[in-house]
């Protein structure tokens, strides 16, 4: 289902529940104006052809005694498609590691990480993460704090595009 097939009905079902995906499938279909059966039946369409990728509790690192949050910018010594994919690889096996971007440019990857302090994130860093294989060097920055945290996309611009394209 490329986007140019996504009716403004799906498109409605995926910016509610990119709001809140708890919501009952009755409510849901209520938001979207139309009946609970076709809303269903459009979303497991939606799950299946990727366009939800599944659902999750939004927790609070800090709650949770993570009070440490830091990109590090890993450049590799060498960007051979099977080394990128081994680093890739490496990354989903460290806990510490939450997200992992391939970047065009000087860096070849961005993590952000989170510990609970700074000496598990310190241990990781020199323990772990800058001896790997294949890594050529790492620049970390801390967070401070976050400014803005909105995941998704923003589907008032989605729909401008498609209005102006129409």
């Amino acid at each position: 289902m490329a986007t140019t097939k996504l009716d403004e009905i799906d498109r409605k079902i995926l910016a509610e529940l990119q709001a809140d995906g708890r919501m009952t499938n009755v409510e849901l279909a209520k938001r979207v104006g139309i009946s609970a059966p076709p809303c269903l039946r459009r979303v497991r369409t939606l799950e299946e052809a990727g366009y939800i990728r599944g659902y999750h509790a939004d927790v609070n690192p800090r709650e949770l005694g993570f009070e440490v949050q830091v990109f590090a910018m890993v450049r590799l010594q060498s960007q051979a498609e099977a080394d990128l994919s081994a680093f890739e690889k490496r990354c989903q096996g460290w806990p510490l590691v939450r997200e992992c971007h391939m970047l065009n440019g000087e860096i070849d990857f961005v993590l952000k990480c989170v510990a609970p302090d700074l000496s598990t994130f310190q241990d990781f860093l020199m323990g772990q993460l800058t001896p790997a294989e294949n890594v050529a060097s790492v620049k970390t920055s801390l967070v401070i704090r976050c400014a803005k945290d909105d995941p998704g996309v923003p589907f008032d611009v989605l729909e401008e595009r498609i209005a102006r394209l129409a």
